[in-house]
């Protein structure tokens, strides 16, 4: 590689080269000058050097600070008699710019016309090639050992000249442009720089000889918002090596834009001896100028001149142009179309208008001429919240009055106007809307109108060429939102500004949407590419503060100049902002009604109530219900809860409390998620870009809890790098209850921190908390996850991310793997074992069941001891009660023997008695046992029987009728009978 600023631009002419010259110089001349006098008898005799055969310089600075100024001829050995070495200036002489210093004088003199000087300084503003002196290197930003082929990847990847810039490389290569320069003097660098992607880091910084970079303050550049913006930075006296250094963190598919550099001005580099001749398309008409003029249009200039040339009536040429090119035959993509003010009569003009800078020429064969303009026709209504006056213009209704578009009228009692911003007629661009273009080519901003109105819509005017910027902004000073949106701290909605659009395309048209708050820089929050339907976009406004929104419409990236294109349009129809400071009505609201001495006026409800339609009242909504703070209207407002979730207290978002329950058929789950409501971070493994770039995406989860705050934060810190730690106020950061991140480690980028890029939110809204598989439309596939175990359900969080607004479509489902994701322990998840009785003594134990699938909850309960009787015992015990049962059944059998005894004979007797009323015997008195008769008569038996016949005869003998038949002897002994 060719050190750098060894050999300076023609415009340094000395500083660095001098001093490293001047000495030897010396020493060549006094050889010279021997030599000549050894060979002048041998060969030919030099003439004296003419004034134009030699140059001065100085030579180097002794230690007193001075210097001489010797002749020094510019080809060695043609020519003798030079002048004498003479003294020079002092060492810190230089002339101001504009001048140049005359060696021959040694004083300064001013440049003549179509020449400029800086004076100490050099200027490259021409960038057809790499200047001389500059070098541009790309490495792989791995700092570790990167293999050969990442390295060879980012060969490619360097600044690149591009006729009036430099533009950077738009990967993830580092590359750097270096220039090194030594100062006589302390002196400055400055360039413009053109910086719009935020996803590019940019840096610029300075080194000495001792490879000693200078204060970080101005290492880190910032974004620039308006076009070409001014940088200068100090330098000190002696060798000084400049760096511009990018590298892009575009990881995803989204190609980054390029950093541009131009005019690059460096003073304090040594005496200037000559001017400098203007470059084509500038020139400078006095003397003594320190810079060159841009030709205006339609001229053009070559190098070194003193004014610009006009072009032919058939050629054209744009600002700042070394030729003329031929105009185009007009077409209709040379011409627009817009409409004036209203007149008196309350009517426009359609009026046609050629595109400016106008190029076509009309007379040409097959050009088209401009239409006829002045055709009228009536007025649009005003904009809601305006009203017509006599002169046909439209102004703001006062405050506490609406409008739609006609004549104000005041809010009903019991209501109060939704002041804002709604623009859906387009006669006039109002008043806090602007318009402009930025050249696609220079990234310069043009006094051009990039946006024309048109009665229902406005849309997109002809550029001065196809890959221009139409730019339309809207300011919006503050809101004034309510007080209920006000206390809630998590959703943040200030306001919403939504607005209706279509884009007609032919080739790879570009709409950008951007936001900047407190004229910061805009931010691009949304964009589309080709031809879009007819669609509305809400974007959420979540700080308080001066907006700007910026609609940026370019019909084609590539750098072609000229018009094709000019029928690709963006048009927006409406545009309306909610809740705007000082804003106007277009209806009235219903609001909550205040006594006062004065009557009843409007109140604002605390947060979480809703506005009864019918008595102006504020209800608080139901437990576990939201309520939309934009439209707090009836008990209808308040929305119920997902499952598994419950509202916060001011009833503005749902939230898990980290509990959460499910029965089944079986049992009850009761869960708590407390250990999981910190919010967690974690990495997949390591990707890499086609240029071996390695990188992470890193995720940040908060599960539950925290009362529903949003605790996971991703940053993106690529431009603010330079910012303390601590002090991250000015980064773009992202919260949400997961959000993703792309994260570069510091170990690859060598910085002090690492680089996190690219922050999405992944989930900005919690549905429900539920088993089930589906929950409002979004699904958690089965096959994701392991199947269930053990009957233990998988409990599935589910968020969402999309808003009233437009949603991405994108699904991330996470398993997370944890203890504390297991049910609580309850009595179901043990079981008891009981031991034998061993000396008196019997133990239960609680064990868990295996395997253990619970955590937390109860806890197993203390064993239990008992006392308990031996074997040996109850035997006694039953030995002894069968011995008693045995007793108790003898005496019994022989109470109830003899018990029938007694009932026999007195049966017998019985007996006997009948049959003596038979043989007409005296009737006995009573056939039962007399009081003082003896029962204990013997009962005399005609023959003797067993028990066991006795008993036989009692039960086989009986009588038809139910008697029984006792067999008796006569008193004469004759046969029995029966009876």
């Amino acid at each position: 590689m060719a050190e750098p600023g060894r050999s300076l631009h023609p415009s340094a002419r000395g500083r660095g080269r001098t001093e490293r010259r001047t000495l030897r110089l010396l020493w060549l001349l006094l050889w010279v000058g021997t030599a000549f006098q050894v060979t002048q008898g041998a060969g030919p005799e030099l003439h004296a050097c003419k004034e134009s055969e030699y140059h001065y310089e100085y030579t180097a600075c002794d230690s007193t600070g001075s210097r001489w100024r010797v002749a020094v001829p510019h080809t060695p050995g043609l020519c003798t008699s030079l002048p004498d070495p003479v003294k020079g200036t002092e060492c810190s002489f230089s002339c101001k710019a504009g001048e140049f210093l005359d060696m021959k004088e040694q004083s300064c003199k001013p440049c003549a016309e179509g020449r400029y000087s800086l004076g100490t300084g050099i200027r490259f503003d021409e960038w057809d090639e790499l200047p001389h002196g500059f070098a541009t290197i790309s490495t792989n930003m791995e700092i570790e050992d990167s293999t050969t082929e990442s390295t060879e990847n980012c060969t490619l990847s360097k600044w690149v000249p591009l006729g009036d810039y430099i533009s950077s490389n738009t990967d993830e290569c580092t590359a750097t442009l270096m220039y090194a320069v030594n100062l006589k003097q302390s002196g400055t660098v400055n360039f413009e720089y053109y910086y719009p992607d935020s996803s590019i880091i940019f840096e610029f910084f300075v080194q000495n000889d001792q490879c000693q970079p200078s204060a970080d303050d101005s290492r880190w550049m910032k974004t620039t918002e308006k076009g070409w913006e001014f940088h200068s930075v100090e330098l000190n006296r002696g060798n000084n090596v400049l760096y511009w250094r990018t590298t892009a963190f575009s990881v995803w598919s989204k190609v980054s834009k390029p950093v541009l550099v131009r005019n690059i001005a460096i003073t304090g580099v040594a005496y200037t001896s000559e001017c400098f001749p203007c470059k084509p398309g500038t020139y400078a008409d006095q003397q003594g100028s320190s810079f060159c003029k841009l030709c205006p249009v339609n001229t053009y200039s070559n190098k070194g001149e003193t004014s610009c040339h006009q072009c032919d009536p058939d050629k054209y040429s744009d600002k700042g142009s070394s030729s003329c090119r031929e105009r185009p035959a007009c077409t209709d993509k040379d011409y627009f179309y817009t409409h004036t003010a209203c007149d008196a009569n309350g009517e426009t003009q359609l009026m046609y208008k050629w595109a400016q800078p106008k190029i076509c020429g009309e007379d040409l064969e097959g050009a088209v001429k401009l239409p006829a303009s002045g055709v009228k026709t009536r007025c649009p209504p005003c904009n809601p919240g305006f009203f017509k006056t006599n002169s046909s213009t439209c102004e703001p209704c006062p405050y506490g009055s609406y409008s739609n578009g006609s004549d104000c009228s005041h809010c009903p009692a019991g209501t109060e106007p939704a002041v804002g911003f709604e623009y859906k007629w387009w006669n006039t661009l109002p008043t806090n809307m602007e318009t402009t273009v930025l050249s696609g080519i220079n990234f310069e901003y043009k006094g051009m109108t990039g946006w024309e109105v048109a009665g229902d819509h406005i849309y997109t005017a002809v550029g001065a060429s196809d890959n221009d910027f139409m730019i339309l902004t809207l300011v919006v000073p503050g809101f004034r939102p309510p007080q209920s949106v006000m206390a809630d701290t998590e959703n943040k909605e200030v306001a919403r500004i939504t607005f209706v659009f279509e884009t007609i395309c032919s080739v790879n048209c570009e709409l950008y949407f951007m936001v900047g708050v407190n004229s910061r820089t805009n931010t691009p929050v949304e964009t589309w590419k080709g031809s879009k339907g007819k669609q509305s976009y809400t974007y959420i406004i979540e700080e308080n503060a001066t907006m700007s929104f910026t609609w940026a419409f370019q019909r084609t990236t590539f750098h072609e100049i000229g018009r094709k294109y000019t029928n690709d349009v963006a048009k927006i129809y409406s545009i309306n902002v909610t809740n705007v400071m000082d804003g106007v009505a277009s209806y009235c609201r219903p609001c909550a009604l205040e006594a006062s001495e004065m009557g009843s006026s409007c109140t604002s409800c605390p947060a979480g109530y809703y506005i009864d339609r019918d008595s102006g009242t504020c209800h608080s909504c139901p437990p576990d219900t939201i309520l939309k703070a934009h439209q707090p209207y009836g008990i209808q407002a308040c929305t119920p809860c997902g499952p598994g979730t419950k509202s916060n207290k001011i009833h503005s978002l749902c939230y898990n409390d980290c509990t959460f329950s499910v029965s089944t058929p079986t049992r009850t789950f009761e869960y708590n998620f407390l250990p999981l409501a910190n919010p967690v971070s974690l990495a997949g493994g390591p990707s890499f870009t086609s240029k071996g770039l390695k990188y992470f995406h890193h995720f940040t989860l908060s599960l539950c809890g925290n009362q529903g705050k949003k605790m996971s934060v991703c940053t993106d810190n690529v431009t603010d790098l330079r910012i303390p730690e601590g002090e991250s106020g000015f980064s773009k950061s992202i919260t949400a209850y997961i959000c993703q991140a792309v994260i570069i480690p510091p170990e690859v980028t060598g910085y002090k921190a690492g680089v996190s890029s690219q922050p999405v939110s992944l989930a900005d809204r919690l549905i429900g908390v539920t088993t089930d598989m589906t929950l409002d439309g979004i699904t958690s596939p089965a096959e994701l996850f392991h199947p269930e175990s053990l009957g233990i359900p998988d409990v599935i969080f589910f968020y969402s991310t999309c808003s009233d607004g437009t949603c991405d479509g994108c699904n991330f489902h996470f398993l997370w793997e944890s203890v504390a994701a297991c049910p609580l322990c309850s009595a179901a998840d043990y079981h008891t074992i009981v031991s034998s009785c061993v000396a008196g003594i019997q133990k239960t134990t609680y064990v868990w069941r295996e395997p253990k699938l619970c955590m937390g909850g109860i806890s197993l309960p203390e064993q239990r001891v008992t006392i308990c009787k031996t074997i040996d015992f109850w035997l006694k015990v039953g030995i002894s009660a069968g011995t008693c049962t045995a007793i108790l059944l003898t005496v019994l059998t022989c109470y109830f023997w003899k018990k029938n005894q007694k009932l026999e004979y007195k049966y017998s007797k019985l007996v006997m008695n009948a049959t003596l009323k038979d043989c007409d015997l005296p009737a006995a008195d009573s056939c039962a046992i007399m009081e003082g008769e003896d029962v204990e008569d013997d009962l005399i038996f005609t023959s003797k029987k067993s028990l066991f016949g006795k008993i036989k005869s009692f039960t086989s003998k009986r009588t038809p009728d139910g008697f029984d038949s006792v067999p008796l002897k006569t008193s004469s002994g004759g046969p029995d009978m029966d009876l």
